[in-house]
């Protein structure tokens, strides 16, 4: 997936350079071969030749101060329709004298710095003997995310030409590849095969969980393991957690570490993590037993609040707070060889993150709405409506992107460039991620398609207000609705707006039903308008400058609930800063009576 060249015709990495670059690589490789300087000289001058690759190349772009943004500031190789060509020399990071300068910095440091020692091996056949090593730490590969050794080759094909026959550059387990190894490679590559068996997801798990019993059979007694993480689905989640367990680990914490480009496309206005999260693992007690399923259910709410509490103060937020809170709740879970039913039933991995996903939707949905909310389920009275709870889930998840890093953050490319800093048009998450948290909470997403989001291609988007002024107002809009109730100064304004329900109808439940889920719905009947949909319409008014009907709006709904202002209060704070739902929302409060 990470390749899309081909689809133009490019299906060789030569057709990935011009004439002249492929002239002025193929020169810099024949020089750093011949040169008479020691081999670690010619290692570095490989090392510097592979860096200037990366700009001169057809994958490379114009950044806005004429400088080159080099290849792979994602781990794709995908087409670009406009590129720069390089010179050797010029004294920036692009050109290759400006490589050499920043490896010689790097160089001039090595005296400081502790030297370790680098061996090639297989990770489900460590080299390592039994309990041999204190630490154990790993970055795994996740499905078919990255094509590591098929992107590796773009840099392999000029090191062996400037370093033919280097011991360094060869398949040490396949004499017969020129390239880098692929064969045993842990990552989803169904046209490959590995010791007969098709490399698909179910190969790709089973072998994380024998590189994760390796792990545990080189880590000493008291070691300590720690994997790192970034990915935002709950699918990836539990396939990297039954593979840890299987491996006979206990999961006891779950740190979020700044290690993610905030400026990365897949973070701008999405649930992508800001950080990565780095799982604390031990190895599991030789004579661990098997637990009870009430008591893990029990301690898992506890466990996670006081995680929660503590991340939070910490400045933790959003997805980075979700995923986070992932460790302390596994370890109640991993502690045990087994968790069982009172009745012997052996409980899941897939089943109790279930329970994980809720916990944390509770706790989030205490600290932004109330306990009311937390305790929700469909219908509970005083507690507000469905779509006020997703809407506020949905803000909570993303808060750790929504907030742009003061040197542009949502702008710029992979390599971090400083740009223009631009408010989200959109809020979106992933599908998965979103069902995770609304099932267990009682909320039902085909209920609110159309209404306050949009399903996609496996994508979530939480409407902007303004894309629903037609739900609310109707074809004549907010300004026709506001000179009706101006017209006519004895009216009550939210009556004209939001007629309560007539008797036959008034002690129905609020959930509507969906005889076609998919199909675009309106308010009509008017009476089925949540506190979502009156806060919505409050905010319309606001931007179409109907003061004096957006004042005598807030004074019904304020005699009518306290809901409204509470609601209003917490989703200003849970829109970013510069956003136009923040403006409008906090403008609308200090229109309120007091």
């Amino acid at each position: 997936r990470a390749f899309s060249a081909q689809k133009y015709g490019m299906f060789h990495w030569g057709d990935l350079f011009t004439a002249r670059q492929r002239a002025a690589l193929v020169a810099l490789s024949n020089q750093i071969r011949q040169a008479e300087v020691s081999d670690a000289i010619r290692e570095l001058l490989t090392c510097a030749l592979s860096l200037f690759a990366r700009a001169c190349n057809g994958n490379a772009r114009s950044r806005p101060d004429s400088s080159v943004a080099p290849a792979f500031g994602m781990q794709t190789l995908p087409i670009t329709w406009n590129f720069p060509e390089t010179i050797l020399s010029g004294g920036r990071s692009e050109h290759f004298d400006g490589v050499l300068s920043n490896i010689a910095r790097i160089v001039e440091q090595v005296p400081s710095l502790s030297m370790g020692q680098i061996q090639c091996a297989d990770a489900t056949d460590h080299p390592l003997t039994d309990q041999s090593t204190g630490v154990w730490f790993t970055d795994p590969p996740y499905y078919d995310a990255i094509p590591y050794s098929d992107l590796s080759d773009f840099f392999l094909v000029w090191h062996k030409r400037a370093l033919p026959d280097h011991p360094l550059l060869r398949d040490p387990f396949d004499p017969d590849n020129i390239l880098s190894p692929k064969t045993a490679e842990i990552v989803q590559d169904e046209t490959k095969e590995n010791d007969g068996r098709r490399k698909d997801g179910e190969w790709f798990e089973d072998t994380m969980a024998r590189a994760f019993t390796e792990g545990r059979r080189v880590l000493s007694e008291d070691g300590i393991g720690s994997v790192v993480f970034a990915h935002k689905t709950t699918a990836g989640w539990e396939a990297l957690l039954s593979g840890m367990i299987r491996g006979g680990w206990t999961i006891t914490g779950s740190w979020p570490i700044a290690t993610e480009s905030a400026a990365r496309l897949r973070a701008r206005d999405s649930a992508a993590l800001a950080t990565s999260v780095h799982l604390v693992c031990r190895p599991r007690a030789s004579d661990a037993g098997v637990g009870d399923w009430g008591d893990v259910l029990r301690e898992l709410p506890v466990r996670v609040g006081k995680w929660m509490e503590r991340l939070q103060s910490a400045g933790v937020r959003g997805a980075d707070l979700v995923f986070a809170c992932i460790g302390p709740a596994l370890e109640i879970y991993s502690k045990h060889t087994s968790v069982e039913t009172a009745e012997g039933q052996e409980i899941a991995l897939d089943k109790y993150l279930v329970r994980v996903w809720e916990a944390v939707g509770r706790a989030a949905l205490e600290n932004v709405l109330g306990t009311e909310e937390a305790q929700a389920r469909n219908g509970m009275a005083g507690a507000l409506e469905e779509d006020a709870r997703l809407t506020a889930l949905f803000l909570w998840t993303m808060q750790s992107n929504l907030e742009a890093p003061a040197n542009g953050g949502n702008g710029g490319d992979e390599d971090g460039d400083d740009a223009p800093r631009r408010r989200p048009s959109a809020y979106t998450l992933p599908f998965d991620v979103a069902r995770r948290f609304a099932q267990p909470l009682g909320i039902h997403l085909d209920d609110r398609k159309h209404r306050i989001i949009r399903t996609e291609k496996g994508v979530v988007r939480l409407l902007p207000v303004k894309e629903r002024s037609a739900q609310l107002f109707g074809e004549r809009g907010a300004d026709a609705i506001a000179d009706d109730l101006e017209s006519d100064a004895s009216a009550t304004p939210q009556l004209g707006l939001f007629p309560e329900p007539p008797p036959a109808v008034r002690g129905r439940a609020r959930r509507r039903s969906r005889p076609d889920p998919d199909a675009p719905v309106d308010l009509e009947p008017a009476w089925n308008a949540t506190t979502l949909d009156r806060v919505h319409a409050a905010m319309l008014l606001q931007a179409s400058g109907r003061s004096n009907a957006l004042r005598a709006m807030l004074r019904d709904e304020q005699d009518r609930s306290p809901d409204f202002m509470r609601l209003a209060n917490a989703l200003s704070a849970l829109y970013p800063r510069g956003s136009e739902e923040k403006r409008l929302l906090d403008a609308m409060l200090l229109a309120a009576p007091r």
